[in-house]
C-alpha cells in the first residue's frame, strides 16, 4: 500500500510539473468550453456582456471548431470560425471566419497571437491558454489616429497608433 502511495504521489507531482514546464499541447490540453464576462473599454467608457469560448474537435485532423458566443441582452449570437493547422511545430494556424475571411494565427508560449486590418483599423488578439481558464483579449487601433516621428540617420521612422477600444475576458474552462 505505501508503495502504491508512493506511486500515486509520483505521477501526480510528473502531471503537476508538465503543466508547469509549458508541455502541453495545443490545441488538444484545451480543448472545451470557456465563459465568462467580456469588458469592452472604449472613449464612451465600459460596457460588460457574457461571452463564451468554444474549442473542440472536428472529424478532421487537424481542424478545430473554433466558435466566439456573444450572449446580448440574454441571446446568444455565436460566431463560427475554424482553427486549422497549418504548421504545428512552427506555430502556424489561421482562424477561418468561414465567409472568405482566413486570419493568420501564431501560437507562442500558450498564447495564439493574430494582427489583422479592417476598414483601415488593426485589430489584435490575443487568446492565453491556461489549465483551467484563458485570458481573451482584442486591442483596436485607427490607423486614421496616428502619430509619425520622422527618422533620421541613427533612428528609423516609427508610427505608432491610439488604441480606442479594449475587449477583455476571462474564461473558465467549463
Amino acid at each position: 500500500m505505501k508503495q502504491f502511495l508512493s506511486i500515486l504521489l509520483f505521477i501526480t507531482i510528473s502531471f503537476s510539473v508538465q503543466a508547469q514546464d509549458g508541455t502541453l499541447t495545443f490545441p488538444e490540453d484545451y480543448l472545451g468550453v470557456y465563459k465568462g464576462e467580456l469588458e469592452i473599454t472604449n472613449a464612451k467608457g465600459k460596457q460588460s456582456v457574457n461571452m463564451e469560448f468554444h474549442l473542440t474537435a472536428t472529424d478532421s485532423v487537424g481542424v478545430y471548431n473554433y466558435i466566439l458566443v456573444y450572449v446580448i441582452d440574454g441571446k446568444p449570437s455565436p460566431r463560427n470560425y475554424t482553427l486549422k493547422t497549418i504548421n504545428k511545430e512552427k506555430g502556424e494556424y489561421v482562424v477561418d471566419e468561414n465567409n472568405g475571411i482566413v486570419l493568420d494565427a501564431k501560437y507562442v508560449d500558450n498564447t495564439l497571437y493574430s494582427v489583422f486590418e479592417v476598414d483601415d483599423n488593426l485589430l489584435i488578439t490575443t487568446e492565453r491558454f491556461h489549465l483551467d481558464y484563458m485570458i481573451f483579449e482584442i486591442v483596436f487601433s485607427g490607423k486614421n489616429k496616428k502619430n509619425v516621428i520622422e527618422g533620421n540617420e541613427e533612428i528609423p521612422m516609427v508610427t505608432s497608433y491610439s488604441v480606442t477600444v479594449t475587449q477583455k475576458a476571462y474564461l473558465e474552462k467549463q
